[in-house]
């Protein structure tokens, strides 16, 4: 019996190592190696700062910047830990908001969301504008849901719409391979590159 112990607790071991050390150690190794950005978290920098990464979005204020999707995402409340409070774009708790499409709450925030676009019966507001991802932190929006922000963006920035316009066009992504997926803009590299041509 005790051999039949031992041989386990070596195989026990022997699996831990190869699998809980070994495996993950040269999997981040390959990683590193073959996808370096990636693998640092596609991080963005900016003047030698990090500025946010291309994978999770982020909120931006002010009508000088390009607004992403709405985000659902939540955090512990600290003044009552059996609460919790809104965090948009919180990587630690990403999820949507699992309110169903018939719930009272989600239907007024979605029409006051839309309201505040300036939604018209002949000018609707894209949908990914008033909706989170499912993620809550999804980086990107429809080139649509951009170019209804860019005469407010070229407003704030005294900027002709034609030029920003066309810095839209410029990071406008399209399908993968050109089949999967739905043409997007990255906001965050959006509102990078509209800081540069100001600085510029």
């Amino acid at each position: 019996m005790l051999r039949h112990l031992r041989a386990s607790f070596v195989i026990l071991l022997l699996m831990t190592v190869l699998t809980g050390l070994a495996y993950p150690l040269a999997m981040t190794g390959v990683a590193r190696l073959v996808f370096p950005d990636q693998a640092s978290g596609s991080l963005l920098t900016r003047d030698g700062k990090t500025v946010g990464s291309s994978l999770i979005g982020q909120t931006f204020a002010g009508d000088r910047y390009f607004h992403g999707r709405p985000s659902a995402t939540t955090d512990t409340d600290p003044a009552d830990s059996t609460k919790t409070v809104p965090a948009p774009y919180n990587a630690a708790g990403s999820a949507g908001s699992n309110l169903a499409p018939t719930s009272k709450a989600l239907v007024d925030r979605v029409k006051d969301d839309a309201v505040k676009l300036g939604a018209t019966k002949e000018r609707p507001v894209p949908v990914d504008l008033v909706t989170t991802s499912a993620s809550g932190l999804d980086p990107h929006v429809s080139p649509a849901s951009a170019l209804l922000q860019v005469p407010r963006v070229a407003k704030a920035r005294g900027l002709p719409e034609a030029q920003v316009q066309n810095v839209v066009a410029l990071h406008t992504e399209g399908r993968l391979l050109g089949l999967i997926g739905e043409p997007h803009v990255n906001v965050l590299r959006l509102n990078m590159a509209l800081d540069a041509l100001g600085a510029r």
